[in-house]
């Protein structure tokens, strides 16, 4: 939405999509539609709604010359509990729609010899997190695609950009989507994952909130960098960005694994369990029975 507002302002023609359920929330933030304004829906998993708003873009604005993939979703999940419905989603989401749409949009971007592509990636697509297995392996994989595809379009005068976020001082924390076998061992105290979900959730949400970014800061990151002449392939849009992707530069891979490892949140508690009499530390979740736990704050 602040993307949103932020193109608004300018003299620019922006096509808005949203899944149908989602399209009303601009509508209640002031945004309507007009000739140089559009809403359309769009859910970014499905290959013919993808297909029929750049086709429209292209019959009635000859293409687009800005693509912004911003969609996202995230699982809370270790990768014991990610069952393979939920690692498709999050991958098709993350990954394989905004690649697509890049493949729609770009014959018309090489005919001109000119475009901009934006994926909005993370933090999480430099450094994997425990308990963001798959969210951290779409990501990844987004950095890996967009950097082939910069050097791909650059001789067409295409520049692929990517933005990378990392806490921010919204609610979208508590977005985080948790899979069946991950919400039950963060309910379960006996769950052998149970301590990473509660001191990772809580750890998140209190740097979340502590954030100097927010999401008008990097919707004016976006906005720069789409009107920069020769935008760079990396944008680190929050500090903490800026300073891991220092750390990674400058630190022996050894070092810079056991310097993370050591800032997790009470990680000597991780594993830890109370185990029932004749317990097995390496039981598999799936077969217990959640222990609800009232007053645990993460």
């Amino acid at each position: 939405m602040a993307i949103a507002r932020s193109l608004i302002q300018r003299d620019y023609r922006v096509i808005l999509t949203a899944r149908t359920s989602s399209l009303a929330r601009f509508k209640q933030h002031g945004i309507g539609q007009s000739d140089c304004l559009w809403l359309r829906p769009l859910d970014v998993t499905n290959a013919a709604e993808r297909k029929a708003v750049v086709e429209e873009a292209n019959r009635r604005w000859d293409g687009v010359d800005v693509l912004l993939n911003n969609a996202g979703i995230s699982f809370r999940s270790v990768v014991e509990h990610v069952s393979e419905e939920d690692r498709i989603l999050q991958m098709n989401v993350n990954f394989v729609a905004p690649m697509e749409l890049a493949r729609l949009v770009l014959p018309r971007m090489r005919k001109k010899r000119r475009g901009r592509i934006l994926n909005v990636s993370s933090v999480g697509g430099m450094m994997a997190m425990p308990t963001m297995s798959i969210y951290s392996a779409s990501k990844f994989a987004l950095e890996g695609a967009s950097e082939a595809l910069w050097y791909e379009v650059r001789p067409f005068g295409i520049y692929v950009s990517l933005i990378q976020p990392g806490f921010i001082n919204s609610d979208g924390f508590d977005n985080a989507r948790f899979t069946d076998l991950s919400q039950t061992a963060h309910d379960t105290i006996n769950s052998a994952y149970h301590w990473h979900y509660l001191h990772m959730r809580g750890f998140i949400a209190r740097i979340s909130r502590r954030a100097f970014a927010t999401p008008s800061s990097v919707a004016r990151t976006v906005v720069r960098t789409i009107e920069q002449k020769r935008p760079p392939l990396r944008v680190p849009a929050t500090f903490d960005a800026t300073v891991f992707s220092l750390l990674r530069r400058v630190l022996p891979r050894t070092l810079y694994h056991w310097l993370l490892y050591r800032s997790l949140p009470r990680v000597t508690d991780w594993g830890a369990r109370n185990l029932p009499a004749g317990g097995d530390a390496q039981e598999d979740d799936s077969e217990e029975q959640p222990e609800k736990q009232e007053g645990i704050d993460g």
